[in-house]
């Protein structure tokens, strides 16, 4: 008997070694290359404590990330969460923070570096035309190969995550003998104020590694890859930030204004000579590239998600009757970020992004917690975070401090986006009901 089409589940194809390859592609992105400048010009030497604290605060979030996953293990990532916690009206928010708020604008903006990097190189690539002409050809070849299934995007992720991780680790091994410890003592403390709001900077570059989790439908054994696989990724890209972040204070020091755009091409020139400039530009957008591969692979799961729950057009909910994908989710996602790419209108929108973040990280984490508290969802093979309540209101206190620390323009912006998600939910409810009563 055939399947219906809306009635197919997904493969469980996303291993251990994927996901935390996922979660350490999309979270490495471009910023990282200008981060260690951004950090160190305001806080000197104690740049280092900042990413420790910082580290703290997201080892909280992935926790609860990690409970849940293994209560919550069907597709859809944080909007699955929600709903199951807090229902459908929460879920179509954090849907819609998800998926425009966060990674249509997030991959637009990306892409556009991509081209602003090989533009150093290849003039050519200022050329409006042309970079059209290039954001399509990217986004098509992400499309066929996250068509094709969930395990080949996978292994392409494996395999750009490699060659992006390559340069940076190349810094650290070859940076180290640079170092001169002068540049690591601090004289002073910072300012709370100051470090507040430079940890603030710092957090957005740790944030992405839950849209790994929008795959959750196909991860093969969820109880066990998904603790592991954050763990694994989490953890990874907190060493390999702590350690860029020493190597590149080490080696600059108080030239680190003078270089503040590229501090880990200067560090790389310093090392190895003039290519090493060239190679962090290129490195730079295959890191972007890889941070958009990883999105267009996890993030329409979350459209396809919702559809299955007659929130969204029922054909975003279709899967392809050969390769068992989202196929049409995917397209559509690939288009949005291809529109907003190339008409430049993203930037004024871009603002809408730290702000839902933050928003999708307090959901989930309360959602955690309510879960917790339903008995009867307990299971003996479900990870839970130790020390009970402890870390998940570490989460909490660290999401509500980091909110008090945006800007008046970032939160009204967000309160107009929240209101116009939450009148389009209304409304499509009224219509549904309005049509079964006729």
């Amino acid at each position: 008997m055939t399947i219906p089409n809306n009635d197919k589940e997904l493969k469980r194809v996303v291993g251990v070694t994927g996901l935390a390859l996922n979660i350490i592609n999309i979270t490495v992105g471009a910023g990282i290359f200008a981060l260690p400048a951004i950090i160190g010009v305001e806080l000197g030497a104690f740049s280092i404590f900042a990413y420790v604290f910082c580290g703290i605060m997201m080892a909280s979030i992935m926790l609860c990330y990690a409970e849940i996953g293994t209560r919550v293990t069907k597709t859809g990532g944080s909007y699955a969460y929600v709903v199951a916690a807090f229902g459908d009206f929460a879920g179509f928010i954090v849907n819609w923070l998800v998926v425009l708020g966060w990674s249509i604008l997030g991959s637009a903006a990306l892409i556009n570096i991509i081209a602003d990097s090989l533009a150093v190189i290849f003039p050519v690539f200022s050329n409006s035309w042309i970079r059209g002409l290039f954001f399509f050809v990217l986004l098509t070849f992400l499309v066929i190969i996250n068509i094709r299934g969930a395990k080949q995007g996978v292994a392409f992720i494996k395999w750009i995550t490699v060659i992006k991780l390559l340069p940076l680790i190349g810094i650290v091994v070859f940076g180290f003998s640079h170092i001169d410890s002068s540049n690591l003592q601090w004289e002073h403390l910072p300012s709370l104020t100051k470090f507040g709001n430079t940890t603030l900077v710092l957090f957005f570059a740790f944030a992405g590694f839950e849209t790994a989790l929008g795959a959750s439908g196909e991860i093969k054994k969820p109880n066990r890859t998904i603790p592991l696989g954050i763990l694994l990724g989490g953890g990874g890209v907190i060493i390999l930030y702590l350690l860029l972040q020493t190597v590149t204070q080490g080696v600059l020091g108080s030239q680190m204004e003078s270089v503040k755009d590229a501090p880990l091409a200067a560090v790389a020139e310093r090392v190895i000579g003039s290519f090493g400039g060239t190679m962090l530009l290129i490195a730079a957008a295959i890191s972007c590239f890889g941070a958009v591969s990883t999105d267009v692979l996890n993030t329409p799961r979350v459209l396809f998600a919702g559809a299955k729950d007659g929130l969204f057009p029922k054909f975003l909910g279709e899967i392809h009757p050969k390769f068992d994908t989202p196929y049409w989710s995917i397209i559509c996602f690939s288009v949005l970020i291809f529109i907003f790419s190339i008409s430049g209108g993203f930037q004024q929108l871009a603002i809408l992004a730290s702000t839902s973040i933050l928003l999708v990280y307090l959901f989930v984490v309360l959602a955690m917690i309510k879960l917790r508290m339903k008995k009867q969802d307990v299971s003996e093979k479900t990870f839970k975070v130790p020390g009970g309540l402890i870390i998940p209101l570490i989460g909490v206190v660290s999401i509500v401090w980091l909110l008090t620390s945006l800007s008046k323009g970032e939160i009204l912006s967000t309160v107009i986006f929240i209101a116009a998600i939450s009148t389009t939910y209304f409304a499509m409810k009224w219509m549904k009901n309005r049509k079964v009563k006729t």
